[in-house]
């Protein structure tokens, strides 16, 4: 029995080699991962000493130049911040109001300079330069009340010089329908030189075959809303219903009778050949849908339905239903 044991458990030299071979190796293995791990965490040790060496010297450089504008300030009262401040910002609306040197103006055509002159600071004066380039208009003394940063002290100080020329008040946006829903909505209304004889109540025109000059015979639209639903419909590709007038911020409701709507004459885009690029123009698809489209064509195959994007995250049902229109699988 003791024999039979032994027979089990006896080794070759070859056996004994082989074992001590193996047991060689795992200490080596394992040696190696030890001295691995050992210099990854000084390496790691290594660059957060590096990287708050770094945020130090930061730190070091940054009150180093708080300490210089200090000294400088307090050496050159002069030109400190606060003095600049006080100079360029008054403090209260009195000082504000004390520098103000009231002239005969007519904010419709003074420039920046004379605007400066009145002792309006240079933000203010691009503010009314920007609104006149919008198409805004000051038909009242009132009006120029509503620009952004004017005080009611200001403005009383001021109202007195204001003029307007009869020009400017001869025509009032409220004599039309309000389209634009901006708060500039004054190239809707053509001078009598330029403007196109209007349709007669009744008529009605097709949307996605109507070119400017059509859409300007529309009552209460002129040259800048009708270029907006020219360009917006290029580049959607077409309108299916008149209620997309509102991506663009124009009041469809007062156009219903206007204008009739086919879908047939949409331009589709086909899925199946398009590219990220030109699809990500589209108004209705982003940059991420595009590529989501593009990457499953390629993995998958040609596509046939916008169905299956109803599982991605980028899509939500409201995009796909705007997109359906839009979209062919040829």
């Amino acid at each position: 029995m003791l024999d039979r044991i032994r027979s089990i458990f006896h080794f070759s030299g070859r056996d004994r080699k082989s074992v001590f071979a193996l047991l060689a190796l795992i200490l080596l293995c394992g040696g190696a991962n030890r001295a691995y791990r050992l210099w990854a965490d000084r390496q790691a040790a290594d660059a957060l000493d590096m990287l708050s060496a770094e945020r130090r010297r930061l730190l070091s450089d940054y009150r180093s130049f708080v300490d210089s504008i200090r000294r400088q300030e307090a050496s050159s009262p002069a030109f400190s911040y606060d003095a600049v401040s006080r100079r360029s910002r008054p403090s209260s609306r009195s000082s504000f109001v004390e520098n103000l040197h009231p002239m005969p103006f007519n904010p419709n055509t003074a420039d920046s300079l004379t605007f400066r002159r009145l002792g309006l600071p240079d933000w203010m004066a691009r503010n009314i330069l920007r609104y006149r380039e919008k198409g805004g208009k000051f038909r009242r003394p009132e009006d120029f009340q509503k620009i952004y940063g004017l005080t009611q002290a200001q403005y009383e100080a001021l109202a007195p010089h204001i003029i307007i020329e009869p020009e400017d008040t001869a025509r009032r946006l409220s004599s039309v329908p309000v389209l634009y829903m901006a708060s500039v909505a004054a190239d809707s209304v053509e001078s009598p030189s330029s403007a196109l004889p209007k349709y007669p109540a009744g008529t009605v025109i097709e949307l996605n075959c109507a070119d400017t000059a059509q859409l300007k015979r529309i009552p209460g639209i002129g040259s800048g809303i009708a270029r907006m639903i020219v360009n917006y419909r290029q580049r959607l590709g077409g309108f299916y219903d008149l209620k997309q007038l509102e991506e663009i911020h124009i009041n469809y409701r007062l156009l219903t009778e206007w204008f009739s709507v086919d879908p047939q004459a949409i331009r589709r885009i086909n899925l199946n050949r398009v590219s990220v690029d030109r699809l990500r123009r589209h108004p209705y698809f982003n940059f991420y849908q595009a590529k989501a489209i593009v990457e499953y064509r390629r993995q998958e195959g040609e596509l046939h339905s916008l169905k299956i994007f109803s599982l991605l995250d980028e899509f939500s049902p409201a995009d796909l239903e705007r997109m359906a229109p839009y979209v062919c699988f040829e």
